[in-house]
């Protein structure tokens, strides 16, 4: 096999590890006012296998005992079903397909209402040659409510590098302009004196020459 082949051999295994199924941890923290993503994601463990996904999601209020129904998704149909969420709850979810493995919600606009534990319940019918295979996944997401922001660590560690970062290049941009400058001004001079003397010998050279010429009469 040349090397385009295993080139493009590589590119096509690439593509397949980008377009598969990957669990990702929800984030935790909404900020009042704003958008919140709340991620849930199950991932079926034989891609090739069809599936039909029912969703439920659950919802307990912080400082209460009970868990309600908050909202339902099986494509494509979708309901929401508690008054907190009604016109704040929207599908972020895979599109166009019964196959869900993302199951993913937004809420549009956070309220301290919406602190609280989540639930997302995946009911998943797996679908073979000969039979039905069922599995239940149940994901929990404690999710709290901010008044603002707050920057973790890595973040703020991040933006420190990238100022320092900033300053180095800077300092090594301005030293290498220094130095080629130094270069140059010295090039030039180097070449000053071998020009002038090579003009003193041209100039010697005619004089000695017009000397050696006498007109004749």
């Amino acid at each position: 096999m040349d090397s385009w082949s295993r080139f493009l051999l590589c590119l096509m295994t690439v593509s397949c590890c980008w377009a598969g199924c990957v669990e990702v941890d929800s984030e935790t923290e909404a900020v009042l006012g704003h958008e919140f993503k709340i991620r849930c994601i199950s991932c079926k463990k034989r891609g090739e296998t069809t599936a039909v996904t029912f969703v439920e999601w659950l919802f307990k209020e912080k400082g209460t005992e009970e868990y309600d129904r908050i909202y339902i998704y099986n494509y494509p149909q979708d309901d929401v079903l508690d008054e907190r969420f009604k016109g704040r709850l929207v599908w972020n979810g895979s599109k166009n397909t019964e196959d869900i493995q993302d199951m993913s919600v937004i809420i549009t606009n956070v309220s301290y209402s919406h602190h609280g534990d989540y639930i997302c319940k995946v009911n998943r019918t797996l679908t073979f040659n000969s039979h039905e295979y069922n599995t239940n996944v149940t994901k929990f997401i404690n999710v709290t409510v901010v008044a603002k922001a707050n920057r973790d660590i890595a973040s703020i560690v991040s933006e420190i590098m990238m100022y320092v970062l900033i300053v180095v290049l800077t300092i090594w941009l301005v030293a290498e302009m220094i130095y080629c400058y130094r270069k140059i001004a010295a090039a030039g001079e180097e070449a000053v004196p071998e020009n002038a003397s090579d003009y003193l010998a041209i100039t010697s050279d005619s004089k000695d020459n017009c000397l050696g010429e006498q007109p004749q009469v």
